[in-house]
């Protein structure tokens, strides 16, 4: 046996794992022996042909001490992975290992620490979402939203006219508000016709749908929402902190994108706020907890429904991708795509909606909702 006193012991709190174990010292020899013969390989020595150098001579040349950590990693390598299969534990991540000095003739200790597998147990997803949907509100464009998209439209149209009069933007937006409606243009057929409508009437038909068809959408995409929070507080979901670490990440690299599209920076933001940059990731925090576990949840699902997007799909989204980001991954991007893509799928599903995702000019970046 290479192995003794092993010890497991799991936090279902932090959801990690801390594997302890001895390695003998006639296991260590072996190791020792085997980082030899591969150091042999490729030694290159006066006097000796290639893969022809002594072992001694090697161990001389590098080192006992050199030698033996390099037979300690190749024990960890080949012990952990063991113990791991048998005590039937699977981890997401490198582990963390330390040992105490590998030396020749005595056994070895290491300690290995790492986040476990996540676990997802859900609620009747269902019922759930049946219960959301049951539940859907008719939406409606109302007289006075109408009128008030008019209004700015109009007023819009008066910061324009005036900036192509010779007025500065920033005036120009000032002198627009300060109008009174009686003093605004009006969208009259000539109007219309300049955008490309035939008449005044044809313009507010079409605003008027479109202004449906954003509701619409703002209702879809808060009832999914209501699903999808419903859904993480119901089931049990358990992970390591390196998933909500990664979405931090992330939260963070979007945030500083925006801030620099503004001309700041984030060192900038963070003393103008007086906060630190551990004080903004901890005000995240609750908002990278509820990304992971709808990933997890919506991962799961999909694998229990064997939801899965359709090759020719993920391929035009992704043609379509790589056209925006000619330098990335094609294969990261790849992955991205098929998660979103199936992602958006799986939502359907909750919702009872049979259309399956498909690559309509309309659809992009409406799957992208939920891949954050």
């Amino acid at each position: 046996m290479s192995t003794t006193n092993v010890q497991i012991t799991r936090d279902d709190k932090e959801w990690t794992v801390e594997v302890s174990a001895e390695i003998t010292a006639e296991s260590m020899e072996k190791y020792r022996t085997e980082t030899l013969n591969e150091l042999q390989k490729t030694a290159k020595l006066d006097g000796f042909r290639p893969g022809k150098v002594p072992q001694d001579r090697i161990a001389q040349i590098y080192g006992d001490d050199a030698v033996m950590r390099l037979a300690a990693e190749r024990a960890i390598q080949n012990e952990l992975p063991e113990i791991l299969a048998k005590e039937q534990i699977l981890i997401i991540e490198s582990p963390k290992v330390t040992t105490d000095s590998p030396t020749l003739g005595r056994p070895m200790t290491f300690t290995a620490h790492a986040g476990r597998a996540p676990k997802v147990e859900l609620t009747d997803y269902m019922s759930v979402a049946k219960k959301h949907i049951d539940a859907k509100e008719v939406v409606s464009v109302t007289d006075k939203e109408r009128a008030d998209a008019m209004l700015h439209l109009r007023r819009e149209r008066a910061r324009i006219d005036k900036i192509e009069s010779g007025s500065e933007p920033q005036k120009a937006s000032e002198e627009a508000r300060a109008m009174t409606e009686g003093e605004l243009p009006a969208l009259d057929d000539a109007f219309a016709q300049s955008i490309g409508y035939d008449d005044a009437k044809a313009f507010e038909a079409a605003l008027s749908a479109n202004m449906q068809t954003e509701k619409e959408m703002q209702a879809d995409q808060k009832r999914r929402g209501a699903i999808l929070d419903e859904l993480a507080k119901a089931s049990k979901i358990s992970y390591p902190s390196t998933l909500r670490e990664y979405e931090l990440d992330d939260i963070e690299a979007r945030f500083a994108e925006d801030i620099g599209r503004s001309g700041a920076t984030m060192e900038r933001y963070l003393a103008d706020t007086k906060k630190t940059r551990e004080e903004l990731r901890k005000s995240w925090e609750e908002g990278a907890d509820m990304r992971v576990k709808v990933r997890l949840l919506l991962a799961e699902i999909a694998h229990q429904q064997k939801i899965e997007p359709p090759a020719d799909v993920v391929n035009h989204e992704l043609t379509h991708a790589l056209e925006h980001y000619p330098k990335a991954d094609p294969q990261a991007l790849r992955a991205n795509v098929i998660h979103a893509l199936r992602n958006e799928q799986t939502l359907r599903f909750l919702e009872g909606n049979p259309e399956p995702v498909g690559h309509a000019s309309s659809s992009h970046g409406k799957h992208t909702n939920h891949e954050n």
